[in-house]
């Protein structure tokens, strides 16, 4: 028997929505749109898709930056952030049904009136169900708005303070651009040890200790800690960043297309830390890049997104021998190959949205093969089953 692999992080239908502009100008951008994953302990879990579909967004809810419209996430079991749109809806459609069944019985009740030949054992009769619907009505809407008070404030702050700082600790973020991420005001020591501050640590002796082992574990020196970013080159600065994050021992880093500001050599170097340290003290990484040889080197497996929606999901090496989306054919016929010959024949897939056809057929994450899924429809469903390589 395959031995079950320990869930760090569940995102159940996560939405992130921005709105901009009122009134009849109001614009909503569906940046995240429904989105559904496991990732596991131990693994590196790559994210990828094109610029605006959605990566980033869902890496920055996941660890609450950004407020969800709607979903769930969980972190070691624990419901750390949670959207409320879904519950509000069927808050708003409880209370529309109730009134309108209500509306329906008082007409019957009027017309039953005009034929009884009891009209007082017959209004009561009638009262009696209204009142029923009145009183089931309003118990689904308590429980509704008792959720969603629930997935309001029943995230991390209001967990007991050393439980909110402890599990805090365990998820941690590495940003995109190793410039803006840093603070130019601040030496690397005090960028650094601002997580332990804010655990709560005091002590300046076990503090710098603790800087100058992160510095060595990074690639950095000791003498570092009293320079300021702009001393540095971007992959020494992206090695701040990664030390930031790991001063506080986490067990889950979202890394956020870490190396795309980087020259291609010090890519190299900054994914070969990330691979040590992932081994040395057993980290999980939500890996999000747009580099697709870069992934395929790193991720045990990845999801592809397109539009706010993740429409494949496979182990690397199934995602690379059968990648089944169309979106997905297009992004591997755009990665490079390290050879001439075959770079002047290689032809490129481009992505048309208007293949699918869903006005009848809803499309919805599938598991078309163990541990592979793809987003479609029951009859684009039945044709990738014939494209799947053994």
């Amino acid at each position: 028997m395959a031995e079950e692999r320990e869930t760090i992080l569940s995102v159940r239908n996560l939405k992130t929505h921005f709105s901009t502009g009122i009134g009849k100008n109001k614009l909503t951008v569906k940046a995240v749109d429904g989105v559904s994953f496991d990732i596991f302990k131990g693994e590196v879990f790559g994210l990828v898709g094109e610029s605006g579909c959605g990566k980033t967004t869902t890496g920055r809810t996941i660890i609450k930056l950004y407020t969800p419209t709607d979903g769930e996430v969980y972190f070691k079991g624990k419901r750390i952030t949670a959207g409320t749109d879904s519950i509000r809806q069927q808050l708003k459609d409880t209370k529309k049904e109730g009134k309108n069944k209500i509306k329906e019985l008082k007409e019957e009740q009027k017309q039953a009136l005009e034929k009884s030949s009891n009209p007082e054992q017959t209004k009561a009769e009638y009262e009696k169900k209204i009142e029923e619907i009145r009183n089931v009505t309003d118990k689904e809407v308590h429980e509704f708005k008792d959720e969603i008070k629930r997935r309001k404030y029943e995230s991390l702050k209001d967990y007991k303070r050393k439980d909110t700082k402890d599990l805090m600790k365990k998820m941690q973020m590495i940003f995109q651009d190793p410039i803006a991420s840093l603070n130019p005001r601040m030496t690397v020591k005090e960028i650094i040890a601002e997580g332990l501050y804010i655990a709560g640590e005091s002590d300046q002796k076990i503090i710098t200790e603790k800087v100058n082992e992160v510095l060595e574990t990074v690639g950095l020196l000791p003498e570092h800690a009293n320079r300021y970013p702009h001393e540095f080159s971007g992959g020494q600065r992206q090695r701040i960043g990664v030390a930031r994050a790991l001063i506080v021992s986490p067990e889950f880093i979202i890394a956020d297309e870490p190396i795309s500001a980087l020259d291609v050599s010090i890519q190299a170097q900054v994914i070969n830390l990330l691979n040590d340290l992932r081994d040395e003290f057993g980290l999980t990484i939500l890996f999000i890049a747009h580099d697709l040889s870069v992934v395929q080197y790193f991720s045990d497996r990845i999801a592809v997104m397109y539009f706010g929606k993740m429409v494949e999901l496979a182990p690397t090496k199934e995602l690379f021998k059968n990648p089944l989306h169309p979106y997905t054919k297009s992004l591997l016929s755009a990665v490079p190959v390290p050879d001439p010959d075959f770079e002047k024949s290689r032809e490129r897939i481009t992505y048309d949205p208007s293949v699918h056809n869903y006005e009848d057929d809803q499309p919805e994450l599938h598991d078309i093969k163990k541990d592979h899924f793809i987003y479609c429809n029951k009859a684009e469903l039945e044709a990738h089953k014939k494209e799947l390589k053994e």
